[in-house]
C-alpha cells in the first residue's frame, strides 16, 4: 500500500466505508468510488481524507452516485486535487461564500444533487478551473448575477460551464468576457425575454445549447459572428421570427463552422430559403414549427447534411430530385406531418443518398408505390403512412424486409392491396403495422417473428395457422389481428408466445371456444376478443393473466357465469368489457376487489340479482381524473440484449350517449362507466353509487330495479349520462340532480316516477321523451301541469265611479282639453318650422324600421320553437 497510486472501487455496494484508511495512503493520485451505497455527509468524508498526507497527493477523487449528503465545504486542503467528481448525490443547501477550491483544480463535476441559489464568488477565483458542471440542481439566480460571480480569472481558463437544469432565470448575457469557452450548456432553465443584439458571444465559443427556455424574438446577428460555433440549440422555446430572417442573421462565419443546427418546437414562419450556403452543416432540425409556403423550386440544402428533420410544419409544394441531388451524405430523413407537401422524384431518379430512416407520413407519396425506394438499402426505420398510395406493394419491398434487421415499418392508412409473399427469414427486430390497409389471403408465416405486428383493418382472411408453426416465439409482444375476416377456431398454441404483452383479436369470425393455452400469457396486459363468434364459458386457465389491465370479450354468444377470479385474480383490471353475450347468474362479490376499475360493462346478458353495494369500493371511480394524468400503458422490450421501455395504445368501443363511440388512451382515462342495462336486476339501486364521484356515465337501464332514486345522486358531479330508463322505481326526482352541471344525456323514463320535475336549467332543457310514461310525473318539459301550478283566469275588476274619483267626468274632460293644448303647440311648431319637420319624419321612419325587425326576429323564434 505504501507505493499505491490508483485505486478503483466503483460499482460495489460500499456502505459505510472509513476514509480514515485513506488518509495516510501518502502516493495515491487517484481514489475512485462511484456507484456505491455511501451515505455519510460530505464534510465528514472530506474531514476524514483530509487527516493525512493523501491530502498533497490526492489529484483527482470520483465520488459520483452515491447517496452522500451534506453542503458543499472548503476544498482548499486537497493541495494537488485536480478533479473532483460528486454528481449524482445528496448534496443540498447553498454553497457557502467564504469556501475555496483546490488551487490547481481543473475540473469540478457536482451536477444532480439538490444544490440552491447561486454560484459562489470563489469559483470565479480559482483560475485553473477548466470545466465546471452544476446541471440538475435548484440554482435559482438570474443569469446575469451567475455571470458575474464567475468573472474573476475563471473567465480566462473555463473552457467548458454545464449549468443544464435548473431555475436559472433572466435573459441571456452577453458572454464575451469568457475567452476561452468553448462548450455552454444553459437548456432546461427559465431564461425568458428577447435575446438583446448587442450580446455577443465567445470567440472561442463551439457549441451553445439554450434549448428549453422561454426565450422570445429571433437569433441575434451576433450569433452568426461567432466564427468558431459549431453547434447551436434553440429548441423548444418561443422564437417567433422568419427563418429566411433567421438564416440571414446566422449567414456571417458561422456560415462556414456551423454542423448542427436545431430550432425545433419554435413558432418560427416563413418558407424554406436556400441553405447551400452552410457549407458544413451536417444536422438540420426544424420540427414542430410554423414553417409555411411553396417550397421554392431552386434551393439547395448543404452538400455536407447527413440529417434533415422538418416533421410538424405547414409546408406545401413539391420536393423534386433536384433538391435533393447534391446530399450524398444524407442518411436521416424525416418530413412527416407536412400534409400539403408532396414528393415528386423522376420514375427512375436513382438518389445519391442511403437512408437509414426515412420519415415521411402524412405527405403525397402516392398514388404509385414510390419506385425510388428499391435502391434504398440500408433503411433500419420507415414510415410512409397516410401517404395517398394506392397500389400493390411490390415484391422487391417485402424482399427487404425479409432479409434485412428492420426497426419499425409504418405502411398504414393507405390503400395498398394484394397478397404478402412469403420469405425465409431470420427475426424481424422490431414493429411492422400494415393497418388499415387492403391486403388480403394468409398472413405469411415470416411475419410471425415480428416484435410487434400490426395488421388491423384489412382483408386478411383464413385461419391463423400461421401462428403456431416453428415452435416458441420469444419476440412477439404485440399481436393486432382485428377487424380481417379470419374465422375457424383460434388456435390453441399461446404458450409459445412468452413475451405477448397485448392481443387484439376483435372484429373477426372466429367460433369455438376461446384456447386454454392463453392462460398460460402471463405477461399479458390486454386480450380483446370483441365481436366474434365464441362460445362456451370463460376458461378458468384465464386466471393466471394477473397483469391483464383490459379484458374485453363482448359481442359474443360466451355463457355461464361471471366467474368470481375475475375479481380476486385479475385484480389489475381497469377495463372490463363482457357486454352482449349470454352470461346469467348474479355479479359476484368479488367484483368489488377491482378497485383499478374504470369501465364495467355487462350490458345486454341475462344476469340478475342484486347490484351489489361493494361498488363502493370502486376506488377508481371514486375520483376524479384529468387527461394530464394520462401515464400511457407501458412494459420491457428485449431487443439483441438491449431493454426499451415500450407502450401500446388501449381502445374500447362503447356505447356512449345513444351511439357506438370508439375511445382511446388519454380520452378513455376520462370515461369512468358502469353499464349493466338490458338485464335482469332487481332490488334497489345501491346507495353505495353515491361515492363513486367520478363516474362519467350510469346505465342501469332495462332491468327490474325498484326503489327510489338515490337522494344524493347529485354528488356524481362529473356525470354526463345518466340512463335508468324502463324500470320500475318510484317516488319523486332528487332535487340533488339538479347539480349535475356536465349532465347531457338523462333518460329516466318508462318508470314510476310521481311529482313535480325539479325545477333547473339542466333538467327542463332535455326533451319530454327523457320522462316520459311516468304517469304521475308533471312539470316542464312534459305538458301535463302539477296541481299547484294551473293557470288561473284573472279575475274581472269593476271599477266603481264613486269609488275612483280620478275617474270622474271632471277627469275626462280635463284630459280632453290637455291633450287639444298639448297637439297644437306639438304639431304646430313641426307644421311651421321645416328643420324640426324633418327630423320628427325622420325620426318616424327609423321607429317604423325597429319595429319591423322586431317583430319578424320575434315570430323566428316562434316558429322555431313550435316547428
Amino acid at each position: 500500500m505504501n507505493s499505491l497510486e490508483h485505486l478503483d472501487l466503483s460499482d460495489n455496494i460500499l456502505k459505510g466505508e472509513d476514509f480514515k484508511s485513506f488518509a495516510n495512503i501518502c502516493t495515491l493520485h487517484s481514489l475512485y468510488m462511484p456507484a456505491n451505497l455511501l451515505t455519510e455527509d460530505l464534510p465528514s468524508i472530506l474531514h476524514n481524507l483530509s487527516s493525512g498526507c493523501v491530502r498533497h497527493s490526492l489529484q483527482d477523487l470520483d465520488l459520483s452516485h452515491n447517496q452522500i449528503t451534506g453542503s458543499f465545504p472548503d476544498l482548499s486542503v486537497f493541495s494537488s486535487l485536480k478533479t473532483l467528481i460528486l454528481d449524482g448525490n445528496k448534496l443540498s443547501g447553498k454553497i457557502p461564500e467564504g469556501i475555496l477550491l483546490p488551487f490547481h483544480l481543473e475540473f469540478l463535476s457536482i451536477g444532480s444533487n439538490s444544490l440552491e441559489g447561486g454560484i459562489s464568488k470563489s469559483f470565479g477565483n480559482s483560475c485553473a478551473l477548466r470545466s465546471l458542471d452544476m446541471s440538475g440542481n435548484n440554482l435559482n439566480k438570474e443569469l446575469s448575477v451567475i455571470i458575474h460571480q464567475l468573472s474573476g480569472c475563471a473567465r480566462f481558463s473555463l473552457q467548458e460551464l454545464n449549468i443544464r437544469g435548473n431555475q436559472i432565470n433572466g435573459t441571456l448575457s452577453d458572454l464575451s468576457i469568457f475567452s476561452s469557452l468553448k462548450t455552454l450548456d444553459l437548456s432546461e432553465n427559465q431564461l425568458n425575454g428577447k435575446i438583446p443584439e448587442s450580446n455577443k458571444l465567445p470567440s472561442l465559443l463551439e457549441s451553445l445549447s439554450i434549448g428549453s427556455n422561454s426565450l422570445e424574438g429571433g437569433i441575434p446577428k451576433s450569433f452568426g459572428d461567432a466564427c468558431a460555433l459549431r453547434s447551436l440549440d434553440m429548441s423548444n422555446n418561443s422564437l417567433s421570427e422568419e427563418f429566411p430572417m433567421i438564416i440571414h442573421h446566422l449567414s456571417g462565419c458561422a456560415r462556414y463552422s456551423l454542423e448542427q443546427l436545431s430550432l425545433s418546437m419554435n413558432q418560427i414562419n416563413g418558407t424554406l430559403p436556400d441553405l447551400s450556403i452552410f457549407s458544413s452543416l451536417k444536422k438540420l432540425y426544424l420540427y414542430g414549427n410554423k414553417l409555411n409556403g411553396e417550397i421554392p423550386k431552386d434551393i439547395k440544402f448543404p452538400p455536407q447534411l447527413e440529417q434533415l428533420d422538418l416533421q410538424s410544419n405547414s409546408l406545401k409544394g413539391v420536393f423534386t430530385d433536384y433538391h435533393f441531388a447534391n446530399m450524398s451524405k444524407l442518411y436521416f430523413l424525416e418530413l412527416s406531418d407536412n400534409s400539403l407537401l408532396a414528393l415528386a422524384f423522376s420514375q427512375n431518379w436513382v438518389p445519391p443518398f442511403q437512408l437509414r430512416s426515412i420519415g415521411l407520413r402524412s405527405c403525397k407519396l402516392g398514388p404509385v408505390f414510390p419506385k425510388w425506394l428499391e435502391t434504398q438499402n440500408q433503411f433500419q426505420g420507415i414510415d410512409i403512412s397516410n401517404a395517398g398510395i394506392a397500389d400493390m406493394v411490390p415484391k422487391w419491398f417485402w424482399a427487404n424486409l425479409a432479409f434485412r434487421e428492420f426497426i419499425s415499418m409504418n405502411i398504414s392508412y393507405n390503400n395498398l392491396h394484394g397478397i404478402i409473399p412469403n420469405f425465409p427469414t431470420k427475426n424481424i427486430q422490431y414493429s411492422l403495422i400494415l393497418g388499415p390497409n387492403q391486403f388480403d389471403g394468409p398472413v405469411p408465416p415470416f411475419l410471425r417473428g415480428s416484435v410487434f405486428l400490426d395488421l388491423p383493418k384489412n382483408q386478411f382472411s383464413d385461419s391463423l395457422s400461421f401462428l403456431c408453426a416453428n415452435g416458441t416465439v420469444e419476440t412477439l409482444y404485440e399481436l393486432d389481428l382485428s377487424n380481417n375476416h379470419f374465422s375457424g377456431k383460434i388456435p390453441d398454441c399461446w404458450s409459445h408466445f412468452k413475451s405477448l404483452t397485448y392481443l387484439d383479436l376483435s372484429h373477426n369470425n372466429f367460433s369455438g371456444r376461446i384456447p386454454t393455452s392463453m392462460g398460460s400469457l402471463l405477461h399479458l396486459q390486454a386480450l380483446l376478443l370483441r365481436n366474434n363468434n365464441l362460445t362456451d364459458e370463460i376458461p378458468f386457465s384465464l386466471r393466471s393473466c394477473t397483469n391483464l389491465v383490459m379484458l374485453d370479450i363482448s359481442e359474443n354468444r360466451l355463457s355461464g357465469l361471471i366467474p368470481a377470479w375475475i375479481g380476486s385474480e385479475l385484480q389489475e383490471l381497469q377495463f372490463l368489457s363482457l357486454g352482449r353475450n349470454n352470461f346469467h347468474g348474479s355479479l359476484p362479490l368479488q367484483i368489488c376487489y377491482l378497485s383499478d376499475i374504470q369501465l364495467l360493462d355487462v350490458s345486454l346478458n341475462s344476469m340478475s340479482g342484486q347490484i351489489p353495494k361493494c361498488i363502493k369500493n370502486f376506488t377508481s371511480m371514486t375520483q376524479k381524473t384529468s387527461s394530464r394524468d394520462y401515464q400511457g400503458h407501458s412494459y420491457l422490450v428485449n431487443t439483441s440484449g438491449i431493454f426499451v421501455n415500450s407502450t401500446y395504445d388501449l381502445n374500447a368501443l362503447l356505447m356512449w350517449k345513444g351511439s357506438e363511440q370508439m375511445f382511446k388512451n388519454n380520452v378513455l382515462l376520462l370515461l369512468k362507466s358502469i353499464d349493466l342495462s338490458s338485464n335482469h336486476f332487481s332490488g334497489e339501486i345501491p346507495l353505495e353509487i353515491e361515492d363513486l364521484f367520478g363516474l362519467v356515465s350510469l346505465n342501469l337501464s332495462r332491468n327490474h330495479l325498484t326503489g327510489k332514486i338515490p337522494s344524493n345522486i347529485g354528488k356524481l358531479t362529473s356525470l354526463e349520462s345518466l340512463d335508468l330508463s324502463r324500470n320500475q322505481l318510484v317516488g319523486s326526482i332528487p332535487p340533488s340532480l339538479t347539480q349535475i352541471y356536465w349532465l347531457s344525456v338523462l333518460d329516466l323514463s318508462h318508470n314510476h316516477l310521481t311529482g313535480k320535475i325539479p325545477t333547473s336549467t339542466q333538467l327542463q332543457s332535455f326533451n319530454a321523451s327523457s320522462y316520459e310514461d311516468n304517469l304521475d310525473l308533471c312539470g316542464p318539459p312534459l305538458e301535463k301541469f302539477c296541481i299547484d301550478e294551473r293557470p288561473t283566469q284573472k279575475p274581472n275588476v269593476e271599477v266603481q265611479e264613486d269609488e275612483y274619483s280620478l275617474l270622474s267626468r271632471e277627469f275626462y274632460m280635463s284630459m280632453t282639453f290637455g291633450f287639444v293644448i298639448s297637439f297644437w303647440v306639438v304639431f304646430g311648431s313641426i307644421l311651421f318650422k321645416s328643420s324640426w319637420r324633418h327630423a320628427y319624419f325622420k325620426f318616424l321612419n327609423n321607429l317604423s324600421n325597429n319595429i319591423y325587425v322586431k317583430v319578424a326576429v320575434f315570430a323566428s323564434k316562434i316558429s322555431k320553437v313550435h316547428g
